[in-house]
């Protein structure tokens, strides 16, 4: 089965272009494109919302699958490695106009396919160790990483402010006020006391 794949990020864009490129490619090769994917949809989706993500699932041995360009595929490079390595793994081909790739199952392929491999590899580590670098520099800097404090964290703001907190409820100020005042809820407040007064 010979599938063309056609996909544009906007509305504004049309796949009608890609289509007529991928035509004219399969004429030139004596190819017959026997099923269409168009979608109109940002390749920074995950490919199991997108249409190519459906199609690589039902792609058999032999299959070729034309795009006119490797970026239609997906954004990154991880993306496109990947998508690729599975179509060669499925004994698939992937051709490209502009590239001229003709990604299949010969020797070059194959090389082709552990050059993708090492270079994803590379690339995720690279990723990783920006990740690491990035934490590393905010925990320097003494930010706190991580989720949110919860409550426990408005109990120690309560904690901290406890001489403030009572100051105010002996003032005669409401507790829905001193909450206010303090940029806690009422709850939080009222548990904060009760422990407080125990």
């Amino acid at each position: 089965m010979i599938y063309g794949y056609c996909r544009c990020s906007t509305d504004r864009q049309t796949v009608g272009n890609q289509r007529f490129e991928i035509r004219k490619f399969a004429k030139a090769n004596r190819l017959t494109v026997d099923h269409w994917i168009q979608e109109t949809i940002s390749s920074r989706k995950p490919l199991t919302a997108r249409r190519l993500g459906k199609l690589l699932d039902k792609l058999e041995s032999g299959d070729i699958l034309i795009a006119t360009e490797l970026s239609r595929l997906g954004r990154s490079l991880l993306e496109v490695m990947g998508i690729l390595q599975n179509c060669l793994e499925k004994n698939c081909q992937v051709w490209t106009i502009k590239e001229n790739y003709k990604l299949g199952v010969d020797i070059t392929s194959k090389v082709l396919a552990f050059a993708f491999g090492l270079s994803a590899e590379i690339e995720r580590k690279l990723i990783s160790d920006r990740t690491k670098m990035s934490m590393d520099k905010l925990k320097s800097e003494g930010k706190r990483l991580g989720r949110p404090l919860g409550a426990k964290s408005k109990n120690l703001k309560l904690a901290k402010n406890k001489k403030r907190v009572f100051d105010l409820l002996n003032q005669g100020v409401s507790k829905a006020k001193i909450a206010k005042v303090m940029h806690v809820d009422k709850t939080t407040l009222h548990r904060f006391l009760v422990q407080a007064n125990q």
